[in-house]
């Protein structure tokens, strides 16, 4: 049985507990929250890993593998100090990675704690073909992302951009991966991931659309290298819980955790 330990416990942590509460393979053991959050967060692990704590921190307990659900503060609050402990670590919130220095830092505290972080595919498909690709080499690749004009709000496109009486799809950014993870924490994670498995955050192209023509979130992306080429278009559902999330990142933490707790991987 892998033991699991779960930093956030919002739409994307709770969906991936709902889906797993009936494996036997898996068992969440403790569930990492601020302490502003441990009343609602209880509510939720009692009925989905009735078994696991709410805690503020990890302490001083091993759990099998600790995965971050939370956003991009858990990464250096939470996920670089286990890794120098030497506990196997997910992360969900690659946007993150965007900040100078940091993909540096995880890969300093794994190798420190002989151990390793494993960086989820979320929302995006095609990551093995494109890591595949960049061992050949790679000359080119574009990210479009198409959301619902709503999905855009409390972002910095809006203000600038009319969310709710756009007729057309709209450019909201254009430039580089990096920028665009910073600029969009919580959209943008596709196109941090892409980089980091391609190209690199510098040299990734991306651009996003409010386009209120789309009712789900579009992920476009074209790669060219020695390989040849591909395209791959894919139509996320948004999470129900927060549209900002795609449904497909909860079901790529589901497949990651399988991997490790069962016989058969893939």
């Amino acid at each position: 049985m892998l033991h699991v330990s779960m930093i956030g416990c919002g739409a994307i942590g709770a969906g991936v507990m709902e889906i797993l509460k009936c494996d036997p393979e898996v068992a969440f053991d403790m569930v990492v929250v601020p302490e502003a959050h441990m009343d609602s967060a209880r509510g939720v692990v009692s009925s989905l890993a009735p078994a696991a704590k709410v805690v503020t921190r990890l302490g001083d307990e091993r759990p099998d593998l600790l995965i971050e659900c939370a956003g991009h503060q858990a990464i250096g609050e939470h996920i670089i100090p286990a890794l120098e402990r030497g506990i196997p670590c997910m992360v969900v919130s690659i946007g993150a990675l965007s900040e100078p220095g940091l993909v540096e830092k995880l890969e300093a505290a794994a190798r420190a704690g002989k151990t390793q972080v494993q960086l989820l595919s979320g929302a995006i498909g095609a990551i093995d073909a494109l890591s595949a690709a960049k061992v050949g080499g790679l000359e080119s690749v574009v990210y479009t992302g198409r959301k619902p004009p709503q999905a855009w709000k409390d972002t910095p496109a809006d203000g600038p951009f009319d969310l709710v009486g756009l007729k057309e799809a709209t450019v909201i950014f254009e430039g580089s991966a990096r920028e665009a993870a910073r600029l969009y924490p919580k959209n943008a994670n596709v196109a941090a991931t892409l980089s980091l498995a391609g190209l690199g955050l510098d040299q990734t192209r991306v651009r996003l659309y409010a386009d209120p023509g789309v009712t789900e979130n579009v992920h476009h992306v074209e790669a060219k290298g020695a390989f040849g080429g591909f395209e791959l278009t894919m139509r996320g559902k948004p999470l129900a819980a927060n549209p900002k999330t795609s449904a497909l990142t909860v079901y790529s933490v589901v497949r990651a955790l399988g991997n490790r707790a069962h016989a058969l991987s893939i």
